[in-house]
Parts: C-alpha cells; sequence; structure tokens
C-alpha cells in the first residue's frame, strides 16, 4: 500500500503540538539532524549564516526554524497549504523570518542555481519520482552548492522497525497508518547512483538512531501507546545520535560539480 501523504493536510496544528505524532521529529530526530548539518558545513569550512537554504518537504517548519535559527535565509517548500499556514504562524510567533512557498520537490519554485545549501530531511521515502525531486535540487543549487540528506534504507530490519514495529502492531505502533510503505525506502547505493547521475557527488553516509538501549526503547513505546507520556516527551526520552549503522535511518551529504 503507498504512502498516505494526506496526513500534512489535516486541519490544525499536527507539528508544534506535542500530543501529535510528528512533534517527535522535533525533540527525537532533529538533534542528531542538526549536529550532522554542522558538521558537515564546518568539514567543508562553510558559516550557514548569510546562505540561501532551501528546506525541500518543510512540512509545518520543524527543522526550518533549526536553520533559521543558524544565520541563513531560508526557503521552506512543501505541498501541503495546511502545514504551510502551521509553520507560517508558527515562525511568526517565535520572530523568525522564513520564506515559505509552496511546491513540490519534483518542481521548486525556485531559479536555477539560486541556493548555497538544500536540506531534504523525512521526504525522500513519501515521493513517487525520487529521480525526479533530486534532479530538480540539482538544478536549483549552485556550482560547488550542499546537500544536506536523511532518508530511511530497504532493508529486513527497516521494515521490522519502520513498518512491523511502528506502523502496524498494535502493542507498540504509534504513528499513523500507511504514513510509510516499505517499497518506497531506498537504499543508499540506489540514492548515490541518482545523485550521481544528476552531478551531485556523495560524499558522506552515516547511520542515524535511537540514544537509548532498545530495552528502554520497547518500554517509552508502550508508555506512549498507553499515553503515560506525550509524543514530545518521547522524543526527548529517545533522542537520536549519530551511528555507523544504516540499516534504518541514514543521513548524509553531496555535493554539486563546480
Amino acid at each position: 500500500m503507498p504512502v498516505d501523504n494526506e496526513i500534512y493536510n489535516r486541519p490544525g496544528d499536527i507539528w508544534w503540538d506535542e500530543d501529535e505524532p510528528l512533534n517527535a521529529i522535533r525533540t527525537a530526530l532533529n538533534p542528531a539532524r542538526l549536529a550532522y548539518f554542522t558538521g558537515v558545513l564546518r568539514r567543508l569550512g562553510v558559516a550557514a549564516a548569510g546562505k540561501t537554504v532551501v528546506d525541500i518537504g518543510c512540512g509545518g517548519g520543524l527543522f526550518a526554524e533549526e536553520l533559521a535559527r543558524s544565520g541563513a535565509r531560508v526557503i521552506g517548500v512543501d505541498p501541503s497549504t495546511s502545514s504551510l499556514a502551521t509553520a507560517r504562524s508558527h515562525a511568526a510567533a517565535v520572530g523568525l523570518s522564513i520564506d515559505y512557498r509552496a511546491g513540490a520537490g519534483e518542481k521548486l519554485p525556485l531559479e536555477d542555481a539560486s541556493v548555497d545549501i538544500a536540506c531534504c530531511v523525512d521526504v525522500l521515502e513519501h515521493v513517487n519520482d525520487v529521480d525526479a525531486v533530486i534532479g530538480d535540487t540539482a538544478r536549483v543549487l549552485r556550482a560547488g552548492g550542499v546537500y544536506v540528506f536523511d532518508t530511511v534504507n530497504r532493508t529486513r530490519m527497516s521494515r521490522l522497525v519502520m513498518i512491523k514495529l511502528l506502523q502496524e502492531w498494535r502493542l507498540t505502533a504509534w504513528t499513523p497508518p500507511n504514513l510509510h510503505a516499505w517499497e518506497q525506502f531506498i537504499t543508499p547505493g540506489e540514492l548515490r547512483a541518482v545523485m550521481r547521475r544528476h552531478h551531485l557527488e556523495c560524499r558522506d553516509i552515516v547511520g542515524i538512531g535511537p540514544g537509548v538501549k532498545p530495552h528502554r526503547l520497547m518500554r517509552l513505546l508502550w508508555q506512549l501507546r498507553t499515553r503515560s507520556i506525550s509524543h514530545g516527551e518521547f522524543g526527548h526520552q529517545v533522542r537520536f545520535v549519530l551511528t555507523k549503522d544504516v540499516r534504518v535511518l541514514y543521513a548524509g551529504y553531496a555535493t554539486k560539480a563546480t
């Protein structure tokens, strides 16, 4: 069954409300993502401040706001007008200036070679045409620009964790049904090949995983399932870290040929 991207069009705040499942992205995943993003830029000798950064598939602005706090000029692009409304409202409430635009990854509302850095997190596993998304990302990047991404690997382990444990098994499931489809996950090798076709050189791949032991994770999943803790608190407790294990979640970066 294909992924159900209609979840992102639901009315109300499905992103910043700590009782909503997507809020766990902010508290569980964003710390690892931000650490990787800043580490990549440091390695490349690039300062985010003053750079133009596009957050592709920005949703409610969870990662776009992190980027904006680095001093970057951030453009957030997403096809969901409901999510964009939430993103604009929250950014205004916290005093951040972010340029949110309606659009799809396959056809970004940006000029050729107009951004220095492109970020794509929690997106590639949701699109129908990964090649088109990568191709248009390469189009909007300037020569020498940096592409930072994360996504889900297509392995037996990712089927167990992302599909069975988090979506299907009654005692542990907490994500919305059909949020992910195993067939749409992409291996690092496949992603490297796609990027290579569009003149993006992949320079690094790292894993992302929970910062707690399996028994602790299972206990927290049960507490979440029984509503003893909020999704936001669950994220704080499992706070993901960078690892060498790429069997489920992985991140990486590429640079555009000059």
